[in-house]
């Protein structure tokens, strides 16, 4: 296959990018190379904004033909969250035919060695970055997040975390020399002389199972972290959100036949309505890797039942926030209100359970009970609500009648503290659009434990008595032991109460956030420096990105000989 690119060419261009990448990884800095503003693009090659949302109009009842072996039909159905139906189809494939298809290109993309294959990867986030507008509006419209958030958290912050995973992905290949002379000294007889090759050898096919919420956000990791470390990769997205995942095959397989390679190594498996292929996928011989982001039902399916493979999950945990003091009460209310705001709730780090000691708290404008606490708190949430345009800008869409069933169920688990309001959206009436509601609950009733120590995904919130910060954290402690927990935050003036806390989330392997009052959430992470979930707690059992990530998606192969 001739190649239109060139590894040199390529390592040219990029091994900057990488260089910087694997230093930010190193100094857990900020850095990123992909611009957050809308503005920034319409150069170099990117589209802008209107060109980006003519890209998008113009993939609105198309056919997106890959080019893939064993396509055996057409396949679709996606309708926005705000009501548009998308009209794309896509490929169906008969995996009997496409995966051996997939494999063939492997050898020679083993070959290739890290380096090629890391500038390769990049070559391909570039080309997605150049169409963030387009993405942006696919991004939210399959996972009904708002404008910004979807250009943002599905655009450069996705990129982010790609980049992230090549980076961790490259070090780890490289930590081992390529070769090496190894000599024994045998006293008076001549040593032992032996040249040692070492080869990263990848596992084999790869699945990345997306999600409906932020299916490049959480997709890119896994898809890169496997594809740097020379492994085919197949993309199964959830059905509702196919279309950012195809772009992004698409985007990769055309930059692999440029640079030379076979384009099958990464495909597209988009599945019929109800087909559920998931598991069928999951449980192929030929699938050595799998990254899932979803249900913690089905996660515990993969870890249970794909044995052939290595299984990396981002399940479902309850996020909890222990409310002591603080020296900033209006920061922290603001604070707390964006968080549970964001996107409906409906991000894997949201703020669930909010523990507050039942006698209340201590902040710079005096003592407050916890009835004081619940009240100016749904306050904050309402003044940032308030405003409707302003509300749909925060809020988005709910993505789908399950979360919307959840937010109207919630209301009868205990007295409520914020009502949810209906909000309606002029540019998309159709979407379905609620603020958050928050429920007050006595930690001490065992009625109201069966509702705060079960995850409830959306737009709703627990405010839970406690008789005291001692009982907060032992209810912190066992929330994370047995749910699980994406995130952990703590608003307390007390070093004690504070040390309390931080051992908890060592022992529990709980990624903590402590007092946050200004522009940085508890629901949000930075790639190059924040760790996405740690693997340590049934919310997950990996991390976004660790050298844990990307370790165990190749083997290191050793050919000696006499020299």
């Amino acid at each position: 296959m001739a190649a239109e690119l060139t590894a040199h060419e390529l390592i040219e261009k990029h091994r900057p990018t990488l260089d910087q990448a694997l230093e930010a990884i190193r100094t857990r800095a900020y850095w990123s190379p992909h611009p957050e503003h809308p503005k920034a693009y319409g150069e170099n090659g990117s589209l802008d904004a209107a060109a980006g949302k003519a890209a998008f109009d113009a993939l609105l009842g198309s056919r997106i033909d890959l080019g893939q072996p064993g396509t055996d039909d057409w396949v679709g159905g996606e309708v926005s969250p705000y009501g548009v139906e998308l009209g794309v189809t896509y490929p169906h494939a008969d995996v009997d035919v496409l995966l051996p298809a997939m494999r063939a290109g492997q050898r020679a993309w083993r070959d290739a060695g890290p380096e090629t294959r890391a500038v390769v990867c990049l070559e391909i986030l570039k080309r997605i970055s150049d169409r963030t507008h387009e993405f942006a509006h696919a991004v939210m419209h399959t996972s009904g997040q708002a404008f910004m958030m979807a250009f943002q958290a599905g655009g450069p912050h996705a990129q982010d975390r790609g980049l992230e995973a090549v980076a961790y992905a490259y070090a780890e290949q490289v930590r081992t020399p390529g070769t090496a002379e190894w000599t024994k000294p045998q006293g008076k007889r001549d040593p032992l002389t032996l040249t040692k090759r070492f080869t990263p050898v990848p596992r084999g096919t790869a699945l990345v199972i997306g999600c409906n919420t932020f299916p490049t956000w959480n997709g890119y990791p896994g898809l890169f972290a496997s594809l740097a470390t020379g492994n085919a990769v197949l993309v199964k997205p959830h059905p509702r959100a196919v279309l950012p995942l195809a772009l992004t095959v698409q985007a990769a397989r055309d930059v692999l036949a440029a640079a030379g390679f076979d384009p099958n190594l990464v495909a597209l498996a988009a599945e019929r309505p109800g087909e559920g292929i998931a598991k069928t996928l999951a449980t192929r011989p030929e699938i050595r890797i799998i990254d899932y982001t979803g249900s913690t039902s089905f996660g515990d399916w993969l870890e249970a039942n794909a044995r052939q493979a290595q299984v990396y999950t981002e399940k479902a945990g309850v996020n909890t926030v222990l409310v002591h003091s603080t020296d900033d009460y209006k920061g922290m209310l603001s604070n707390l209100a964006f968080s549970l705001s964001l996107y409906s709730g409906q991000m894997c780090t949201t703020p669930q359970n909010l523990l507050v000691p039942r006698d209340g708290i201590g902040t710079d404008q005096g003592p407050k009970t916890f009835d004081e606490v619940t009240a100016d708190l749904a306050r904050a949430v309402d003044g940032l609500l308030g405003d409707d345009a302003r509300a749909n800008a925060l809020l988005g869409a709910i993505v789908n009648p399950d979360v919307k069933a959840r937010l109207e169920a919630a209301a009868g688990l205990g007295e409520v503290a914020l009502a949810s309001r209906e909000i309606t959206n002029p540019e998309f009436p159709d979407a379905v659009v609620r603020t958050p509601v928050i429920v007050k609950l006595d930690g001490a009733k065992p009625d109201a434990e069966a509702a705060y120590m079960s995850e409830c995904f959306g737009p709703v919130s627990f405010a839970v008595a406690v008789d005291s910060v001692t009982d907060a954290v032992e209810l912190l402690r066992r929330t994370v032991r047995e749910k699980g927990a994406m995130t952990v935050g703590a608003y307390t003036t007390d070093a004690g109460t504070e040390r309390a806390v931080e051992e908890v989330c060592l022992e529990e392997a709980a990624q903590l956030s402590l007092n946050l009052t200004g522009g940085v959430y508890v629901n949000q992470t930075a790639a190059f420096s924040d760790f996405h979930g740690s693997g340590g707690n049934p919310a997950a059992n990996a991390a976004l990105t660790d050298s844990a990530f990307v370790a165990n998606r190749f083997r290191m192969v050793e050919v000696r000989r006499e020299a």
